[in-house]
């Protein structure tokens, strides 16, 4: 792990000392430069890694905007969410942390849960902010908060969103909701609480929602909703929020961050009329379009502004593609959703989780760079700390590793050896090099085997991958290596027991973690 530029002051007088405190001050609102740029971190939602062009030559969704970033910047061919499904990875890229240290071990949170960022946990915005920036969140936030009742008390659904929550229209829906992402480090937020086909289905401004819920609408799943809200217009009242930030900002006086989580591609796939039938294929093929033109739309605000050399961004994506973009209609058509890898959104195979992820830094990452060195997004908090001479607390960003030397191209060795995935069934996967040990059989996820519909009780218990000869997960090596088993196994049960994976003091977990979870065996017989 690269060392962390550390900034010390001395108060030898106090004179002197007042002096050194107003340079500190004044440094931290300098407007952004090319060694201390401002940040965009865009994540697309169920979008997957053979979804964008510049990874996968025989794509059939244009892609050229995001293109544009890989074509100007660099490429993570081996990069990784801590989770392949939505909540857990955004706790993640946020904190610095591997999501199951939490009370969510497996599944994703609802529109009406509680928050699960805890109230002291250091978010990247927090940390930036105290760095100078000026931040922002604009989409999806899907992290919790705590919506008020209007008798009293915090609406609750206890992550269970299979049906409608009564309580949600007992919210008051005009006063302030807590916990949310003014309160974990961010200056300024619109968005929506959960994903797009979860209610509650309102705008929220920072507090307060920019409607009251009055009607029910169902976007998928029926709940409290807006009058005026239609699923359609949220990716484009995401994009003109953020260019309005960016806009805003460009010119002032300190850098800025800007944290993007889109609600698309994911369900409802409702791209807007000028994209219905743009890719040929079918809806999710036009969203993944519009999502791209979203990315188009914030690069022409840059170059627009004047502030491309000064900027850094990020595009990635939260999981893999999900069935529901109907994915033997676009193998139909020649599209490999998530290129060669095998399972998708949900599963421990890396379908679910190794993602897009292409950075662009004019003047300091060299353009058309492509990079294997294993990084997971959660090391994003590190990199951006190393970038402004943050210096992290060791209670802080416990797992995050700074990629910053292999962005840079300086970089000898990667940045980490070794990462943990994690599937919606809450199943642990660990990577050590190239190797990959799953600790559970099946997908732990949706796609085959599938825990409690497929019959695996003559599956190994395990399985093991040489990703280097085997990047599709096809041969299962369990068997014939029980000393490299043994050795992944204890790697994983000490990133558990450690409460971290970077150098410091051992730390608690919010929860007691088990490593190997038992697998509901179906009565489905598997075929070949």
């Amino acid at each position: 792990m690269s060392k962390f530029l550390k900034a010390r002051f001395c108060s030898v007088a106090p004179v002197i000392a007042l002096l050194i405190s107003v340079v500190h001050i004044g440094s931290n609102a300098i407007a952004a430069t090319p060694d201390r740029p401002n940040m965009i971190f865009i994540l697309a939602d169920d979008q997957g890694f053979g979804d964008v062009g510049a990874l996968n030559p025989e794509s059939k969704i244009a892609t050229p905007n995001i293109d544009r970033i890989a074509s100007e910047g660099m490429i993570f061919g081996d990069a990784h969410t801590s989770s392949s499904v939505c909540t857990p990875t955004r706790y993640s890229i946020l904190t610095g942390r591997y999501h199951w240290r939490t009370r969510l071990q497996k599944g994703v949170l609802g529109g009406f849960s509680p928050p699960l960022i805890a109230e002291d946990r250091l978010t990247i915005a927090g940390m930036l902010k105290q760095q100078g920036y000026t931040t922002s969140a604009v989409g999806k936030w899907h992290l919790g908060w705590n919506w008020p009742l209007r008798d009293g008390g915090d609406a609750n659904d206890n992550g269970d969103f299979s049906k409608a929550y009564d309580k949600g229209w007992e919210v008051d829906y005009e006063a302030e909701i807590k916990n949310g992402p003014v309160d974990v480090g961010f200056d300024e937020f619109f968005g929506i609480s959960a994903s797009l086909d979860m209610p509650p289905y309102v705008f929220v401004r920072n507090r307060i929602p920019t409607e009251k819920a009055t009607v029910e609408k169902a976007f998928h799943r029926k709940g409290p909703a807006g009058a005026s809200f239609e699923a359609v217009d949220v990716l484009p009242s995401f994009t003109r929020e953020a260019v309005k930030f960016i806009d805003a900002n460009a010119k002032q006086e300190k850098p800025f961050f800007l944290y993007m989580p889109l609600n698309a591609p994911h369900t409802p796939i409702v791209p807007s009329k000028e994209w219905l039938g743009k890719s040929g294929i079918n809806d999710y093929g036009d969203f993944t379009m519009q999502v791209d033109a979203t990315v188009g739309t914030v690069l022409e605000a840059l170059d627009r502004n004047g502030i491309k050399d000064e900027t850094l961004i990020v595009f990635t994506t939260d999981n893999g593609c999900s069935p529901a973009a109907n994915i033997p209609e676009l193998e139909a058509a020649g599209h490999d959703q998530n290129f060669i890898f095998r399972g998708h959104k949900a599963d421990i195979f890396d379908g679910g989780h190794r993602v897009p992820f292409i950075v662009r830094w004019p003047g300091k990452v060299k353009p058309g760079t492509r990079t294997e060195h294993l990084v997971g997004q959660l090391d994003f908090f590190a990199t951006a700390a190393e970038i402004t001479g943050a210096e992290i607390p060791g209670t802080a960003a416990e797992d995050s590793v700074s990629f910053l030397p292999t962005l840079l191209g300086q970089a000898q060795q990667p940045p980490r050896e070794s990462i943990v995935s994690q599937s919606i069934g809450g199943y642990f996967a660990i990577r050590d090099g190239d190797w990959k040990l799953c600790l559970c059989p099946g997908s732990g996820g949706w796609s085959s085997p599938k825990p409690g519909r497929d019959d695996m009780s003559e599956l190994p218990p395990m399985q093991l991958y040489d990703l280097s000869n085997d990047p599709g997960e096809t041969n299962n090596l369990f068997e014939e290596q029980p000393e490299r088993v043994a050795k992944m196994k204890s790697m994983m049960r000490a990133a558990i027991d450690q409460g971290r994976t970077t150098p410091g003091e051992k730390l608690a977990n919010d929860v007691e973690i088990v490593m190997v979870k038992p697998i509901r065996s179906g009565k489905r017989k598997l075929t070949n």
